[in-house]
């Protein structure tokens, strides 16, 4: 095993938080957009991550993670009997997406530390390394 592998997995961890943290703007963006049709209207969409794992060895631990794609949230959208909004249908309703904005600050919260935790990672590796080789000095 590489002695900077550590580098590729804290990496791979910022990157996808990064990742993560764009969809959760995006979700806060589009939270009061407002549609006359279900099928026009925002849904709230969520990262899915996959371990990566070690080609030459699948017997390895994982030594990274990825995006491998994004998922629309199932959840109903908020229909609201609204007839004088200029996009209502004929019925009188207005659709709006399924967003909630608690969950998503908290998505925020999350991904930002998970962020965070893999650059600590990565100053750490890096201390340790300069550390090992002032020891030859």
């Amino acid at each position: 095993m590489s002695l900077f592998k550590i580098f590729d997995t804290a990496a791979s961890g910022m990157s996808a938080q990064s990742l993560r943290l764009n969809l959760v703007s995006s979700n806060m963006a589009n939270a009061d957009a407002v549609s006359s049709s279900i099928d026009q209207t925002y849904r709230a969409r969520q990262p899915v991550f996959q371990t990566l794992l070690d080609q030459s060895n699948p017997d390895a631990a994982a030594s990274g993670v990825r995006m491998a794609g994004v998922v629309e949230s199932q959840a109903p959208l908020v229909q609201e009997y609204s007839p004088e909004h200029p996009l209502a249908n004929e019925e009188g309703y207005i659709f709006r997406p399924n967003v909630n904005m608690v969950e998503e600050m908290a998505n925020m919260l999350s991904a930002s530390r998970s962020y965070q935790g893999n650059v600590e990672v990565a100053n750490s590796a890096k201390q340790l390394l300069l550390a090992t080789l002032r020891m030859g000095q």
